[in-house]
């Protein structure tokens, strides 16, 4: 199929449609500019939430992806989607198939088993709390019972870094290091090996902020995008890496799950697997 729009991605799901997602995300970046906006629906059970999906997708060029446990909503969207010419893709539909095989069994056919109310389920929404809660150092006595402690000047992912980390039902907090503001006695007192050092490339930096203060509807400032501003900044959080002897992650090249892998390997020695 070939479009000179950009094609949006329907992502379908009887749970969360994280899966979904995180597929639909894969092939933005691998067919670069072929692919628009991304729209979830999640906890599709009626084939009347479906009609009005499909009503949508034809509108303009789509792709669906879904992922849905149930055979009757998977066959009734498989059907439908081909009765509108409507490209889409089951990524359930043929697991469960070869699962049925060599097994020899037939699945329970319920939603969203995997997210049912269980300690893991309660244990991760406790996580995202705290990170919210949390987030760029706003309550310093927290760091003592936090998991993860991420430290860096503006701009090096530590807000969604603290919250993809914890949905991996880590208590993250974060300390942002301002040049000229002493950190908090509270980071020098707890357990180094959870602390996380993150840093960023000056140009890089340079441009983010830049970029930042244009969203604001700030033409420039002396400051936050300034390029010596910038180096002295790193300097002073490299001095604070060195004093707390902390690993440090450099961003500029990583995506928010990259960087995130590194940490979880690095904590699962102090925490193990999780």
């Amino acid at each position: 199929m070939k479009n000179n729009r950009p094609i949006k991605l329907f992502v379908v799901s009887d749970s969360l449609g994280e899966m979904g997602k995180s597929i639909a995300s894969a092939l933005k970046a691998q067919f670069a500019g072929s692919f628009g906006a991304i729209k979830r629906f999640p906890f599709v059970m009626e084939t009347t939430e479906i009609d009005d999906i499909l009503a949508e997708a034809k509108a303009a060029p789509c792709m669906i992806i879904y992922t849905l446990v149930l055979a009757e909503t998977r066959a009734y969207i498989a059907s439908k989607g081909k009765e509108f010419g409507l490209p889409l893709v089951d990524i359930l539909g043929d697991a469960m198939r070869v699962a049925e095989e060599i097994t020899g069994k037939q699945p329970i056919n319920e939603a969203g088993l995997n997210r049912r109310l269980d300690k893991e389920y309660f244990r991760k929404v406790a996580a995202v709390e705290f990170a919210v809660k949390y987030d760029d150092g706003t309550d310093p006595s927290c760091l003592k019972r936090a998991d993860i402690v991420l430290v860096g000047i503006s701009r090096t992912s530590k807000t969604p870094l603290s919250m993809y980390l914890a949905y991996r039902n880590y208590k993250v907090a974060n300390v942002p290091l301002i040049l000229g503001v002493e950190p908090p006695e509270e980071l020098f007192n707890i357990d180094r090996r959870k602390i996380i050092g993150l840093t960023n490339d000056p140009d890089r930096l340079l441009s983010i902020r830049t970029e930042r203060l244009k969203d604001l509807g700030i033409e420039k400032s002396e400051n936050y995008a300034n390029m010596e501003m910038i180096k002295m900044e790193l300097d002073y959080a490299n001095g604070i890496f060195e004093e707390l002897g902390c690993p440090v992650i450099n961003v500029v090249s990583r995506s928010v799950e990259e960087t995130a892998v590194m940490i979880i390997t690095m904590l699962n020695k102090l925490y193990g697997e999780r």
